[in-house]
């Protein structure tokens, strides 16, 4: 009896295999996990369910990646850098303030429609009835430091000479972040990519001219 035990021991029998992690992708189990708080916001999103929708057990979702909270900072981070990261690129990329905004305009109308993900933006919808101040307070500043971002391009282009001296370049850059919630909520609500392109081509029509 006692030999049988410790070979049960030594190979891995079910009492030590039992307690054990299961082994999983980490980056596939974390685009799981941003696909649900994209679709259901953070506050309706529990541990319950991103340990189904993951895949994987609870001590697992811990050992990997910390808390609730953690896990969506760090799917924040993702999407900032894949699905969210075509207002940077347009700003960056484009000669002038004018042109990357009229950019990231039509990319938010097809990235905020594309059916091969949720409807929207993640940063803007998982705010919603967001109870935790600190996962509000971040998701806010990262919402404010897009609109800033596009004030400094806006101001740069008026110090160049690309813009009228007289330009509101706080208010065209809040005018566009207006513009862009509100595109991601409608999205939501079922329009178009081409309804949403029409109301970014009318969204331009405001922008003065040199």
């Amino acid at each position: 009896m006692t030999t049988g035990q410790g070979t049960r021991t030594k190979s891995g029998g079910a009492g030590r295999t039992r307690g054990r992690p299961r082994s999983f992708d980490r980056a596939t189990a974390l685009e799981k996990a941003l696909l649900a708080f994209w679709e259901h916001g953070y506050e309706a999103t529990s541990v319950s369910d991103l340990t189904r929708i993951m895949g994987i057990g609870a001590p697992s979702l811990y050992a990997a990646f910390g808390d609730k909270q953690s896990l969506f900072d760090e799917v924040v981070r993702v999407y900032s850098g894949t699905h969210g990261a075509f207002g940077g690129r347009a700003l960056a990329e484009e000669p002038t303030a004018r042109e990357g905004v009229a950019r990231m305009l039509r990319e938010a109308a097809a990235e905020y429609t594309d059916p091969g993900h949720p409807h929207g933006c993640m940063i803007i919808h998982a705010a919603i009835n967001c109870t935790n101040p600190e996962v509000e307070g971040a998701l806010r500043e990262r919402r404010n430091a897009n609109i800033a971002a596009i004030e400094s391009r806006i101001r740069a282009d008026i110090a160049a000479g690309l813009l009228p001296a007289d330009t509101d370049a706080a208010a065209l850059a809040r005018h566009t972040g207006a513009v862009v919630q509100g595109m991601s909520q409608q999205a939501r609500d079922g329009a178009r990519r081409e309804e949403l392109e029409a109301l970014a081509e009318i969204a331009m029509a405001i922008w003065p001219h040199d």
